[in-house]
This record gives structure tokens, C-alpha cells and sequence, in this order.
């Protein structure tokens, strides 16, 4: 009995394709390298993958030993098996790679289990709809939506690993993997017991002792030996290895603490570490981590010091300002930066630091130093106290101009700003990426912390959209942090998406899952309609998403270098698209159990200025198939591409991935202004790319999503190159172009050379104006890299109506 296939030899050749892609890795890699237990993959990224490796020339290519007279393709895709999943990547991404050591034997409990060697054949696993825990007896019963109803399916463990877990079917014939991780503590342990036959056996405990370790779970393996020590059965000869092996696992439980607390810090969770420094664990912790952990600690206590030296300091030499009024706004400002210092944002100072004790340079020059460098960043700070005022008050414009929708009244705060010394374009960027996000916070929601559900009217012939947001703990609105848009599918919601990357609340109102101990804010969209069956590649869709995303960097202090897109399911085709058509955008896309299709297919190429992480089922119907196509371009020509296809599994939402995926995510950020950039598009949304959008694209080349597919398919091209000091050359397609030009692009200082289609435009009088870059950052929401100039032009393009 076969489910859900759509192609009717797909279950045979999934089946064939599983068996030798496992039994032909070992030959492979002796090909690709010398024969090891497990090779370690170095990518260029910074990421390592271990285990056995193979070569492919696609995806769902059946592995082949390569030919040694050099006939047929040329593989250029790695993979790396490591029992649990496959992860496909591009030769060309790889750094190094080191040949394996063989390592300390891994602990395997297996379990008998009454397993399915025929019949009914599991080759296609539908949509999970209810998953039962597992017993005592390593079994559960998984229902999943077949073409034929639902079907139980009753499976049982019978291989543990600390790194995964083997599941086959009992009433059918399935075989899948699942990471450790993922079973719940007390299952885990209760299964070990019964695979190991005697509970009481100091072997047997011995032996769960060690699986703990080598999961990393240092302080189950700790209470398990501590248990084992306390035990009378234990002969006295074996006490002393027991109490040394307690003794090495405490140095692995604080080396594991300590590294946490790291983890912590970088995420800005500065009073929580502190705390816990302060309660690190002593007893039997040897002394090079406590002098990690006393150093830490002293880190923070010297910058509290410093901290409160800096502002007893500023507030002395502001008490010596002669006049009145420039005292009490000097003040004023000192109460701000007392109220809101703290470890992000102390660098702020650096500039008024080196010169605090300096009694050659005057009070008030110090003063400046402190106010500006606060207001617009020590590398920006003047000595000028007539400045750093008028940049305070320049700051209060700038948010009273980016909260106004009244044009008049706009005009009026324009006319303002353009009296302040303050408002110079090099202050005001300062200014724009230094500042709290200009538009207020919505309410919190009762009970449950840092979680907000927001509603924007976006379009005014669409009804009001609704997002959630839930920060990470001890969110500062001065500090920078990466965000993740994550897309939900069609039958799953927004609220679920935010659980998968930060964990379900607590009964006190807290989530304790990934994104929060990155210090990742995670984003919501409810973006489908009612009754909505597929992603419809459509203008809502796009227009939805994407106003969504600037109302949160408008709400949010989110690094607009470090956000992220993703989906799952329907969510993850509409992440593939949206990515694809707005790559400037992204940090890296994120695809679970998506697909790509329809724009995707001639978009592909958009996929080399911007990383995708896929993460996929090896039985999840005709996916893996569907998706190949576009990902074997991707990887064979050596884009930052990572497919995760795990064995056995099916539609799933794959939550034993979400560690890598933030590892991934940690080694990637995004180019603002890239020195060569090619995009294609298709439709009339899809129009912006990095510095350049377009307009009057020819109609030959827009192919609306309801018209598909199209008869005579052409992609329009944009291409953008900064080949060296102050020069731009475009390529552009449409009639009409938009360019917006920063100093990371050119230098306003100096002469600059734009081509536009071989045409030079004027650039005799290009002048950074704070009018236009206001009205850009209103518009885009990227405060980090606002366009300090743009240029409206023609292209010499002539368009002419379709046929």
C-alpha cells in the first residue's frame, strides 16, 4: 500500500535512491578523500558538519562512483550523512575539509520491537495529525492525512544513539530518524531503562552515564553517577573511578555554564549573566574556570565602574556651565544617559572618556563630547557644545517629522530642522542609527512578556493586518538585534510560528526557547485569507509581508543587516518567493518543507547575492524532486545554498534543526551595498534591488501571477556594479530608474561617474540633503543605511506595448 504519491514510480525510486545514497557514501568519499570514520566539513562560512561524505551531481540523482577517464558530469555537490539527516552543499563552499579521527564509541541502546518487514510500505509521509508520546515500551501511534483518510500508523523505537534516534514502523513498513534532543527528559530515560534490561545493574547505569555525556547533558550524567555512588550495591574498588569521572564532569558542567553565559552576553542579557556569575558554581570547579568566571564577572564590574565615574564626571563639569538654560538642557540630557547606560551602549561614551581627566580642553568642550557621542556615536562626536545641543534637538525633529503623515505640517518641521547645526546629513545618520525606534510601542500583552500583537492599515483597499512580535529577554531599544520574519503555513497560524523559534510561555508569562537565548526578535505576519488553499505569488501577499517588516524596524530596534526570512509549509513557498524577488532585503532565507516554483524558477539566480537554509523530509511526497531542479543550479554553481533532508522524515515542522539554523544564521549578515549584483523579475512589484528601483517596466517581460504560466516567459535583467572608487555602472531593463546613492556607495566629497545603460548622468551637483534622507528612511525603514541622495532618470529603455 502506497500514500500519497503523485508520481507513480516516485515510491520505488525514493526507496532506491535512500538505500544507495547510504550504502555508496563509504565509496564516495574515498573517492573525494582518504577513508575515515566521520570527515569534518570546514565551510567558508565558518560552519563545520561531520560525518560520512558523498559526492552528487543533483539532488535526487541516484550516487555514482566517479568515473576515473572523467566522463559525465562533474560532481559538485557534497553531502555530509550523519545517520540523522544529509546536508547537501556546494564544493565550492567548502574551506577545507579533515580527514576523520576515529572517535570514543558512541553508546547505542536498542530496543526489540515487533517491526514491519513487508506490507503496507510508509514511502510518502503526509501532514501529522496527531502524534501520540511515546510509552514506556519506546511506542507511539503517528496519524498522518493520506489521499485515502487518515491513517494510523503505530511505530516503535528501536535504536538510541546520543545523537538520534531510530523509529520503524510496526503495522508498516517505515524507517525514520529523530534527533535525541527531541525526546522529553523523563521519556528518554524511562526508554533507556527498558532497553537496558536491568535497571539496577551498575553497568547499566554506568553505561546511561556515559550516553548523557556524550549528549552533552553533563548534569543528567552527574546525578546518575552521584546516584550510582550513593548505591551499596557498588563494589568499593570501583568508587574511585566513579568519584574521578564526577570530578572531570563538574569541569564539563561549568566549561558548559560558563559557555552558556557567554552566549548570554553576546545576546545582551547582561543582568541575568551577571547575576549568574555571581552564583557561579565553586565546589570542585578547577581553577582556570574560575578565573574565566572571576574575570567575567570583573568585566562587568569595571564597566559599572566606569559607567558611574563617566557619569559622576559629566554631571561635575555640567554643574560649571555658566548659563542657566544651556545647564538645565545639558541636564536634561544627562538624566537620559543616566537612566538608559548600560554595556551596549557605554562605547557610546568612548570619545568623552579619553579626555574626561583632560583639564587642558574646557568643560563645556567635554560636555560636547559626552552629548554628541551619545546622540550620534563616539566616531561621530564634537567638542562643540553648540552642535551636540542642537543635534538633541535635531533628534526630537527627526521623530516628530517620521511620526507626521500631514504633507503641511511636514513642510513645517522641515523648515525647523534646516535651522539646526544638528541636522547635517553626516549628523543626522548619527543621529537615525543611534536613536530608539521613532514610533512608539504597542501595549504588551497582559501576562505574557515581551509579546505584542500589532495591526497596521497598510493599503487602503485592504483590510487591516495583524502581526505578533515577541522580543528577547532584557530587550534594550538602544541596543541593535537581529530579527526573524517567519511565515505561516495554511494550517498552522502566526501564533505557532512564534512558539517554533521561541518557545511556548510558561505558567509565569515566559518563553524559554532559542530565539530569546540568542537574543533574536521574532516576527508574525497572519498573512493568509480565509479559506486561502496555496501561496498566490501575489502583490497582497508581497505589499503585506513587507509592510509588516517596516512597521516593526519602525516599532522594533532590529539590525537591518541581520534579518532573516522564513516560512513553513505554504509560509516556506511564499519565504522562497519573497526572498527571491526582494534578495536585498534578507540576511538569508530559511525554507521548512517549502517549495519552489512558478517566479522561483526564473528567479534562482537572485539566490547568489543572498544564503537559503532548506530543511526538508526524505519522504515528503514529490518535495525533494520538485524543489531539486532549482537547488542543483543553485549548488552547482557554488551559491551559499544548504539543503537539510532528514531520513525517514515527512511533512514536518523539524524543530531538531533549529539549533543549526541558528548557528547558520550567527555566520551571516547582509551586504548593503554589494560591488556586483545581477537580479532578474517578472513583475511589477519585484522592482527594487539594493540602490537601484525601477519603473515603466516593458510589458513583455511582467507576467501577473493570475495570467500564469506565461507563454514566452522573459525575465527582465538589473545589473549594478561599483567597479571602483566612485563609480556606478547599471544595467537596467525598465524606462525609469530610482538611485540611491549613501557613502557606501561613493564618497560625496569627491567626483563620481554614474552609467546608466552607458549613458553618464550629471552628478555635478549631487548634494546629501536631510529632506531626502528622512523621506527614505519613512518610505524603507533602514535606518542603518539611509540614501543620503537619490536621482529620478530615464534610462534610454523604449518601452512598447505588449502583443
Amino acid at each position: 500500500m502506497i500514500y500519497m504519491v503523485k508520481v507513480a514510480h516516485f515510491a520505488s525510486l525514493v526507496q532506491e535512491r535512500s538505500v544507495l545514497i547510504r550504502t555508496c557514501t563509504a565509496a564516495l568519499a574515498a573517492l573525494f578523500l582518504p577513508v575515515a570514520t566521520a570527515e569534518e566539513v570546514i565551510l567558508k562560512d565558518g560552519r563545520i558538519l561531520t560525518g560520512k561524505l558523498g559526492l552528487v551531481t543533483g539532488l535526487v540523482d541516484i550516487p555514482k562512483l566517479v568515473d576515473p577517464e572523467g566522463a559525465g558530469p562533474i560532481p559538485l555537490i557534497v553531502f555530509v550523512d550523519d545517520d540523522l539527516r544529509r546536508t547537501f552543499v556546494s564544493k565550492r563552499q567548502i574551506r577545507e575539509i579533515r580527514p576523520g579521527i576515529t572517535a570514543e564509541i558512541q553508546e547505542r541502546f536498542r530496543l526489540r520491537q515487533p517491526v514491519a518487514e513487508q506490507g503496507a510500505t510508509i514511502s510518502s509521509v503526509g501532514f501529522p495529525v496527531r502524534v501520540t508520546p511515546f510509552d514506556e515500551f519506546g511506542r507511539r501511534i503517528y496519524t498522518m492525512l493520506t489521499t485515502r483518510g487518515k491513517v494510523d500508523v503505530i511505530q516503535g523505537i528501536t535504536e538510541i544513539t546520543p545523537q538520534w534516534v531510530r523509529i520503524q514502523g510496526i503495522t508498516h513498513v517505515w524507517d525514520m530518524r529523530l534527533a535525541t534532543t527531541s525526546l522529553p527528559k523523563d521519556v528518554l530515560y524511562r526508554i533507556l531503562v527498558k532497553a537496558s534490561g536491568d535497571s539496577t545493574s551498575v553497568d547499566t547505569r554506568k553505561r546511561i552515564a556515559r550516553f548523557f555525556v556524550q549528549m552533552g547533558r553533563y548534569e543528567d550524567a552527574v546525578q546518575e553517577l552521584q546516584n550510582l555512588l550513593n548505591d551499596p550495591q557498588l563494589p568499593a574498588n570501583e568508587k574511585p573511578d566513579i568519584e574521578q569521572s564526577l570530578r572531570s564532569l563538574k569541569q564539563l558542567s561549568a566549561r558548559k555554564i560558563l559557555e552558556e553565559l557567554r552566549l548570554r552576553s553576546k545576546a545582551g542579557q547582561h543582568r541575568t549573566v551577571y547575576t549568574l556569575l555571581e552564583k557561579f558554581p565553586t565546589e570542585g570547579v578547577a581553577g582556570e574556570i574560575l578565573q574565566e568566571v572571576r574575570e567575567f564577572r570583573e568585566n562587568y564590574e569595571k564597566q559599572a565602574q566606569q559607567a558611574k565615574d563617566l557619569l559622576s564626571k559629566l554631571e561635575a563639569l555640567i554643574q560649571g556651565i555658566d548659563q542657566t538654560a544651556v545647564r538645565q538642557l545639558c541636564l536634561e540630557i544627562f538624566q537620559e544617559i543616566a537612566a538608559q547606560l548600560s554595556p551596549d551602549t557605554l562605547p557610546r561614551l568612548a570619545a568623552f572618556s579619553q579626555l574626561v581627566d583632560d583639564n587642558s580642553v574646557p568643560g563645556e568642550d567635554r560636555v560636547a563630547l559626552a552629548i554628541s557621542g551619545w546622540l550620534v556615536g563616539a566616531d561621530r562626536a564634537t567638542r562643540n557644545l553648540s552642535v551636540a545641543l542642537s543635534m538633541y534637538r535635531t533628534r526630537a525633529l527627526i521623530v516628530e517629522y517620521l511620526n507626521e503623515n500631514d504633507t503641511m505640517k511636514k513642510g513645517e518641521i522641515l523648515e525647523r530642522l534646516r535651522k539646526e547645526e544638528g541636522s547635517l546629513p553626516v549628523y543626522s545618520v548619527g543621529i537615525l542609527a543611534s536613536m530608539a525606534p521613532p514610533r512608539p510601542l504597542p501595549a504588551e500583552v497582559p501576562g505574557k512578556s515581551g509579546f505584542f500583537e500589532v495591526e497596521i492599515n497598510w493599503d487602503a483597499k485592504e483590510p487591516p493586518a495583524r502581526y505578533l512580535v515577541q522580543l528577547p529577554p532584557e530587550y534594550h531599544p538602544l541596543r541593535r538585534y537581529p530579527a526573524i520574519v517567519t511565515l505561516h503555513g495554511l494550517q498552522t497560524t502566526a501564533e505557532q510560528q512564534i512558539d517554533w523559534w521561541a518557545g511556548p510561555f510558561d505558567e509565569n508569562g515566559y518563553r524559554h526557547g532559542q530565539a530569546g537565548r540568542h537574543g533574536y526578535i521574532v516576527i508574525a505576519p497572519q498573512w493568509t485569507q480565509e479559506r486561502q488553499v496555496a501561496y498566490q505569488y501575489s502583490a497582497r501577499e508581497h505589499g503585506l509581508i513587507l509592510a509588516v517588516l517596516r512597521d516593526a524596524l519602525s516599532r522594533f530596534s532590529i539590525d537591518t543587516d541581520r534579518v532573516f526570512l522564513s516560512g513553513h509549509f505554504a509560509g516556506g513557498d511564499a519565504a522562497w518567493d519573497i526572498g527571491l524577488a526582494h534578495p536585498s532585503l534578507w540576511a538569508g532565507v530559511i525554507v521548512i518543507a517549502g517549495r519552489s516554483d512558478k517566479y522561483c524558477t526564473f528567479y534562482w539566480e537572485n539566490a547568489a547575492q543572498l544564503p537559503f537554509y532548506v530543511v526538508l523530509g526524505e519522504l515528503d511526497g514529490t518535495l525533494m524532486a520538485d524543489n531539486a531542479r532549482d537547488l542543483d543550479r543553485c549548488l552547482n554553481r557554488g551559491f551559499n545554498t544548504t539543503v537539510v533532508e532528514y531520513q525517514g522524515r515527512g511533512r514536518d515542522s523539524f524543530s531538531d534543526e533549529i539549533l543549526r539554523i541558528f548557528e547558520w544564521m550567527s555566520y551571516h549578515q547582509r551586504d548593503p551595498a554589494p560591488r556586483d549584483f545581477t537580479a532578474r523579475t517578472m513583475r511589477l512589484f519585484d522592482n527594487f534591488f539594493w540602490y537601484v528601483e525601477l519603473q515603466e517596466m516593458p510589458p513583455a517581460v511582467v507576467e501577473p501571477p493570475l495570467s500564469w504560466p506565461p507563454a514566452n516567459p522573459t525575465p527582465l535583467i538589473v545589473r549594478g556594479r561599483i567597479p571602483s572608487e566612485n563609480t556606478v555602472m547599471l544595467q537596467v531593463g525598465a524606462a525609469k530608474a530610482t538611485i540611491g546613492l549613501n557613502p557606501e556607495i561613493i564618497d560625496f566629497d569627491k567626483r563620481s561617474t554614474i552609467l546608466v545603460n552607458t549613458r553618464r548622468l550629471d552628478t555635478r551637483e549631487l548634494a546629501p540633503d536631510v529632506e531626502t534622507l528622512l523621506n527614505d528612511v519613512a518610505r524603507r525603514w533602514d535606518r542603518q543605511h539611509p540614501f543620503w541622495v537619490t536621482i529620478e532618470t530615464s534610462t534610454g529603455r523604449v518601452i512598447r506595448p505588449r502583443r
